[in-house]
């Protein structure tokens, strides 16, 4: 996979959102189970919804994430995109339940507080 073709859209009812994967091997797991259709949760600041996908937690699985991450969270085998404060949060930091694995990032993440959906598709996105 080329950095251009690592590009992802998430539709969560009427929101388009475009994000850039890493080259990990979550984000690797995936893409080959892309697309995805599932119903969300919402949790703070994080919305997070179950995948077919089984992996591990990496080696460098982490807690606090940026605003706009999208990341694996292990232990429910879920996806997750974070904008704000969640129930587990220190002050702004954007806090996991548990570590999980960053695998990309939302360009347009202006667009998540808007979020409000529980319907979500992810898919690769047009070049």
């Amino acid at each position: 996979m080329s950095a251009v073709s690592r590009l992802v859209k998430f539709t969560i009812g009427d929101v388009e959102l475009t994000s850039e994967w890493n080259d990990s091997e979550t984000a690797r797991l995936l893409w080959q189970a892309l697309p995805i259709e599932s119903s969300g949760s919402y949790w703070g600041g994080e919305i997070y919804f179950p995948v077919p996908v089984d992996a591990p937690a990496e080696s460098n699985a982490q807690e606090v994430v940026e605003p706009g991450t999208v990341a694996y969270w292990a232990t429910g085998s879920c996806l997750c995109i974070f904008w704000g404060p969640t129930p587990a949060s220190s002050g702004t930091e954007c806090r996991a339940a548990s570590p999980v694995n960053v695998v990309g990032r939302v360009l347009n993440a202006n667009a998540l507080p808007k979020l409000q959906s529980r319907r979500v598709r992810v898919e690769v996105a047009d070049e």
